[in-house]
């Protein structure tokens, strides 16, 4: 029988780039099935034609299907799902709201209440050999220190809601690990390809580049804060090739992976990368955080400078993840996370390449 793989969260980029891997790393066998929201599904029929186009694929292969995670049964019709009770053996549940300032009801409703859903249709599906959970390392919150791959532990607060609703989600998740076969991912801050530079859109560290690029008319830019943190980005291809290698590899079951680059660079040394490749200059002296905190407080400063405030929390905090058990597990397969300056050339070419572009901007609340 055929593989039947079922996503959540297409036509989103990490998803639509797994896709392409997941079929890729299994020879084009097997059937996609995609589950999409009725106001994505143009932009999801573009990006179907262009991995069917791309991988040669038949038009049969590859299956979009209109729902919506945060309704009960996913909104699939009971034809449909009849179709794929019998045909799923992995599923890959990556839709959710990536937004440090979103607003805690509609975190909660997409990313707990959503998960929540997908665990229940998941477990009536009687041919199932993987459920792959998209998570977060930052399910940790404010605990700070040495971060395990085998700890779910309830932080004293969160960050923000993303955290805070991407914990519950997977405690939810974790729940279901006696019941079904599970594989919880949980990437650091994802950024573009380490040799492309592409990405879907401009946040994380692109936060930096986007404050440098409105601030380079100044003489003098300074740091912001002392920059001790050390803050883990992660390129995508390295999120994508450990993620299908470690779907289908048998010991993965019941495991939780930290996807994270277990040699960050600090807060103030990516500044000041980002800074020298971007504008040829070099920090001087230095702006205490709580100023630029206060800056990025009047919307209108913040929506000028295309830097959302919650990420400065990121300069100051703690924590460092081990992914010991990643690593372990990746090692027969030769995939490693690059270094970060090593993907800096074609980060910054990207970015400036798309600037200036709306559909990689975020909407700065």
């Amino acid at each position: 029988m055929k593989n039947g793989y079922f996503f959540t969260g297409f036509p989103g980029f990490i998803c639509n780039q797994l896709i392409r891997e997941v079929l890729k790393k299994n020879e084009l066998n097997g059937i996609v099935y995609v589950l999409v929201l009725q106001s994505m599904m143009d932009k999801a029929r573009k990006e179907r034609h262009a991995i069917i186009t791309e991988l040669g694929l038949q038009d049969d292969s590859f299956i979009l299907i209109e729902g919506d995670i945060t309704q009960p049964s996913l909104l699939v019709s009971e034809e449909t799902q009849e179709i794929l009770d019998e045909r799923v053996t992995h599923v890959f549940h990556l839709a959710a709201i990536y937004d440090l300032a979103v607003p805690r009801d509609i975190a909660f409703r997409i990313n707990v209440d959503g998960t929540n859903n997908v665990n229940k249709w998941v477990r009536g599906l009687t041919k199932l050999k993987r459920y792959v959970y998209f998570s977060t390392a930052y399910v940790v919150g404010e605990r700070e220190g040495t971060l395990y791959e085998t700890e779910l532990i309830r932080p004293t607060s969160f960050k923000n809601h993303y955290e805070e609703t991407k914990y519950e989600a997977e405690v939810l998740v974790e729940k279901l690990k006696e019941e079904v076969p599970i594989t919880i991912i949980r990437p650091g801050i994802v950024k573009g390809h380490s040799q492309t530079g592409e990405t879907i859109k401009f946040d994380g560290p692109y936060f930096i580049m986007n404050f440098l690029e409105k601030l380079k008319f100044l003489p003098i830019l300074p740091k912001l804060g002392k920059g001790e943190s050390y803050v883990n980005l992660v390129p995508i291809d390295y999120i994508i090739q450990a993620t299908a290698y470690l779907s289908f590899f048998e010991n993965g079951i019941g495991k939780t992976y930290h996807l994270t680059d277990s040699r960050p660079y600090r807060a103030s040394e990516i500044y000041t990368i980002l800074m020298e490749e971007l504008l040829n200059k070099k920090p001087m002296g230095t702006l205490p955080l709580s100023v630029g905190k206060g800056f990025l407080s009047i919307k209108p400063m913040r929506k000028y400078l295309g830097v959302e405030k919650e990420a400065l929390d990121y300069f100051t905090w703690m924590g460092h993840f081990d992914c010991t058990q990643a690593l372990n597990d990746l090692k027969e397969s030769g995939i490693r996370c690059p270094d970060f300056k090593d993907g800096v050339k074609a980060m910054t070419a990207f970015y400036l390449e798309q600037k200036d572009n709306p559909n990689y901007q975020i909407h700065i609340l």
